[in-house]
């Protein structure tokens, strides 16, 4: 004999799995502490003065 399902009770536990991948997903795209966020522009600041800083005046 079969084993008896509730296609609802499944339909939501597929929900909360696709719910849960997109979640890591967007952990990992969007995931910088704001530490880290200022600390690379702090980078990119000084490397764009350094640059600033070799441009030629016409």
């Amino acid at each position: 004999m079969a084993e008896i399902i509730n296609l609802r009770n499944v339909r939501k536990q597929k929900a909360r799995a696709d719910k849960a991948t997109a979640a890591e997903q967007n952990r990992i795209k969007f995931g910088r502490s704001k530490a880290e966020k200022q600390l690379s522009a702090a980078e990119q600041a000084l490397a764009d003065k350094r640059i600033d800083g070799h441009k030629r005046d016409e």
